[in-house]
């Protein structure tokens, strides 16, 4: 059966959660990740491994919500962030409450996007949550987990790579020109820059083949977050 709420009926939702009470909350942006990768890599990468962490421990993936703030991207192309995280709790805490109300007993909020003020949101709202309801709730992120070999990264070697062990077609490393002997001489905030807003290891150094096995890591990792002590 389907993991992803969305496509279930109440009965289905009813049995799956009977077997674990447990829902991932992956949250996503549409934010430009240089000329190689689509603009919705934060969701897809959350989404993707929300489903595989579910696949090893039961329960069900809330469809993702494609909205996040902070980072230094917001005036880039095709990049849609909201101005601060008041405009993103308002919906978290409502879909919280819903979830305590409906007596689910663990949810794991999982952003793919990890500014600064997101990851803070999410902790403060995982512990907000914690101390007033029946719903025990994990706060992480997906550069929260250590996968030796691998630094997280923004639409560098890292994203590159864990996309590709999720949506492989939606990759094109031909998008990105060769390199220049002036390319680290200039900021790639430049628009000129062949990594124009790649912060971190340069993509064009990735294996893709080594997608799936980096996404298995994560996902073992965030399994096993999501059931501690429950």
């Amino acid at each position: 059966m389907t993991k992803s709420i969305e496509l279930l009926r109440p009965s289905q939702i009813r049995a799956a959660l009977a077997e674990r009470s447990l829902v991932y909350l992956p949250l996503g942006t549409i934010e430009w990740h240089c000329a190689h990768l689509p603009v919705g890599l934060d969701g897809l990468t959350a989404h993707g491994l929300c489903l595989r962490a579910a696949e090893k421990t039961q329960g069900l993936v809330w469809p993702t919500l494609y909205y996040g703030t902070g980072g230094d991207h917001g005036d880039y192309p095709w990049t849609v962030m909201m101005d601060g995280p008041e405009q993103l709790e308002m919906l978290l805490r409502k879909t919280l409450s819903r979830l305590a109300e409906l007596k689910v007993k663990r949810a794991v909020l999982f952003s793919g996007h990890f500014a600064g003020t997101q990851l803070e949101m999410i902790d403060r709202l995982g512990a907000e949550t914690d101390a007033v309801s029946g719903l025990s709730v994990v706060a992480t992120a997906v550069n929260r987990f250590d996968v030796p070999g691998f630094t997280p990264d923004h639409a560098g070697r890292f994203e590159t790579t864990l996309l590709a062990g999720l949506s492989p077609d939606t990759i094109d490393l031909a998008a990105l020109p060769a390199r220049r002997p002036d390319d680290e001489q200039r900021s790639r905030h430049d628009p000129s820059h062949p990594l124009w807003g790649v912060i971190g290891a340069d993509p064009r150094d990735a294996s893709l083949a080594d997608g799936p096995k980096l996404v298995e890591e994560i996902a073992i990792k965030l399994a096993a977050l999501a059931t501690a002590e429950i």
